[in-house]
């Protein structure tokens, strides 16, 4: 399938690693001009060297490094046209009433805050030209609360619920707000929270119905259709991508 990206903007947030990589890697496949963010500038620019895109150093956390980011990347690229709202999980805890109020406060910063104030620079202009698509990689946290994962619980549901109003708003402009709902991905957060990625796999096999771990790589693809010109009529939308873990429908 022809995704109709050839040549489109596309900024991907915390794209150093993980499932924000992968995302990256499969946009630029499809011929979109990728600027990739991470906290990291090293490890921004090895990803962008990798897929012959362009890195820029971005801390979610940082609400006032937005402007700068945004103009940074219209400069060198153009106009944006895809956004991938993406960003490492916030702390894990088992008491849910653990969390320190600056965690809180982090959290919806990260989560939120954040991605909010990106659409306010980038989306005026997605409806101005008539084609935009904004992709959040979420969590099945947003639907179905996960024990130890308390802030994004609290949280993930929050911007969904965002951008689902903003899909109303915006649909017949050509822009679409959609996300992607991981379930247990094989990546360096679920292995450190597990206690390995062998642990991991081994819960995986007990628990998620499909018997196994997804990968980056069924995330990313996943992603890249929502992005997609052929997507454009699904819009507040949030595709599971979990193996057939939540139970909720």
């Amino acid at each position: 399938m022809d995704l109709g990206l050839d040549g489109r903007v596309a900024l991907v947030t915390g794209a150093s690693r993980g499932i924000g990589r992968g995302i990256a890697e499969v946009l630029a496949r499809e011929g979109a001009h990728v600027a990739v963010t991470s906290r990291s500038a090293d490890a921004a620019a090895a990803v962008a060297d990798t897929i012959k895109g362009r890195a820029y150093t971005f801390d979610s956390d940082d609400l006032g490094a937005v402007d700068g980011l945004v103009a940074a990347v219209e400069r060198d690229f153009g106009p944006i046209d895809v956004y991938v709202a993406n960003t490492g999980g916030p702390p894990v805890g088992a008491d849910p009433l653990g969390f320190s109020d600056e965690e809180w406060v982090a959290a919806h910063r990260t989560l939120i805050l954040s991605p909010m104030a990106i659409l306010r620079r980038v989306l005026p202009g997605m409806r101005e030209r008539g084609f935009g698509r904004v992709v959040a990689v979420s969590s099945t946290a947003a639907v179905e609360p996960i024990r130890g994962l308390q802030l994004s619980n609290a949280h993930r549901p929050g911007l969904l619920n965002a951008f689902k109003h903003l899909a109303q708003e915006t649909a017949a402009d050509g822009v679409t707000f959609n996300a992607v709902l991981p379930g247990r991905i094989a990546t360096d957060r679920i292995a450190a929270n597990a206690g390995g990625m062998e642990a991991a796999e081994a819960l995986a096999r007990e628990q998620v119905p499909a018997g196994r771990l997804g990968t980056v790589e069924e995330i990313a693809a996943a992603a890249a259709f929502l992005c997609s010109a052929p997507a454009g009529y699904v819009t507040g939308a949030s595709l599971r991508v979990d193996g057939g873990l939540t139970r909720s429908w």
